[in-house]
């Protein structure tokens, strides 16, 4: 990761946001959300980190296709929360997060419930 940017050209010159950048501010809006225990991963990509490939923010796939951004978010419910509702707030605060901080609008928020986590 790092490699891709999401670049805005003007008159003056390019605005290039990394997807870094983006990964974090998408992983702060999502735990901020209630029903939300925590972000996950996935085995491939606990694999490529053991052996150096690549660091990801934890629960966050971001890639650019065009002018769109395509983010999953893996995440993790607290027990006793409609998943469904958690996930949908899950969408909502991403992209607003993603439209106030880049201002780019075409984002599409996929929602991955990996799990339920209950108090011990």
């Amino acid at each position: 990761m790092g490699d891709s940017y999401i670049s805005y050209r003007e008159e003056n010159g390019s605005i290039n946001i990394s997807e870094d950048v983006i990964s974090g501010i998408v992983r702060t809006a999502v735990l901020d959300v209630e029903g939300v225990s925590g972000m996950s991963t996935t085995a491939g990509t606990e694999l490529a980190e053991l052996i150096g490939l690549k660091t990801l923010p934890k629960g966050v796939k971001v890639h650019f296709e065009g002018q769109k951004i395509i983010i999953d978010a893996i995440i993790t419910v607290v027990y006793g929360n409609n998943v469904v509702n958690v996930a949908k707030n899950v969408q909502t605060a991403v992209r607003s997060v993603i439209q106030a901080s880049t201002g780019f609008e075409d984002a599409e928020v996929n929602v991955h419930v990996s799990g339920i986590s209950f108090d011990r």
